[in-house]
């Protein structure tokens, strides 16, 4: 199953195309282990999946700025998460948005997902998705142990059988990078104003 997210092409930039985890099997204590279908809700988004390691937080803050990750400074910040979150530039226009989040037992949960970069205005309104591989990968680089739990069914996942295959596709509109926009409306501004204490004094 293809999940077109997003509606239109900007050829000039990539598309981001990922797999994420669609049939899965799951270990239930009275019936053994089960199947089940990771969901996708009414904005043709998939269910985030938490990747679940049992490491110090610090610890994983250094290996994700090794990797080229860098501090969000704003963001709508989780509950129970631990810090700041942390994003990594892709192809241009995407960014991978990175959190960590407190769960029992000294565990912490990795939330994902790719969304347009917080450099464009498109950042906030386009659509994203959860991305799970990506860090996958990274923790087998590191040799970092972890699990994959579904939270709506409260299981961890036991076995991955098929994938979804997602596109993010760029924007319609090309995208615009608001800080330099800030400088330009700042230049302009301080030159209207300039112009206008020139009148009146």
């Amino acid at each position: 199953m293809l999940l077109n997210i997003g509606s239109f092409l900007n050829k000039a930039m990539a598309e981001y195309i990922t797999k994420y985890p669609k049939t899965i099997s799951f270990l239930d204590v009275v019936c053994g282990s089960l199947k089940g279908i990771v969901n996708i809700d009414n904005r043709s988004n998939v269910e985030q999946l938490h990747v679940v390691v049992k490491k110090n937080a610090n610890e994983l803050l250094k290996i994700f700025l090794h990797e080229g990750f860098t501090k969000v400074k704003f963001e709508h910040k989780q509950p129970f998460q631990i810090g700041n979150g942390l994003s990594l530039k892709l192809k241009k226009p995407w960014e991978m948005h990175v959190r960590f989040v407190k769960l029992k037992k000294e565990l912490i949960a990795i939330h994902a997902e790719v969304e347009v970069s917080r450099d464009y205005l498109q950042h906030l309104f386009c659509q994203r998705t959860p991305v799970i591989y990506e860090i996958e990968n990274m923790l087998k680089k590191y040799e970092i142990d972890y699990k994959v739990w579904n939270n709506k069914i409260k299981k961890y996942v036991q076995t991955v059988f098929d994938n979804y295959k997602i596109k993010l596709v760029t924007p319609n509109l090309p995208v615009f990078a608001w800080k330099p926009m800030l400088f330009v409306i700042g230049t302009i501004g301080a030159m209207y104003l300039w112009k206008y204490l020139d009148t009146i004094l």
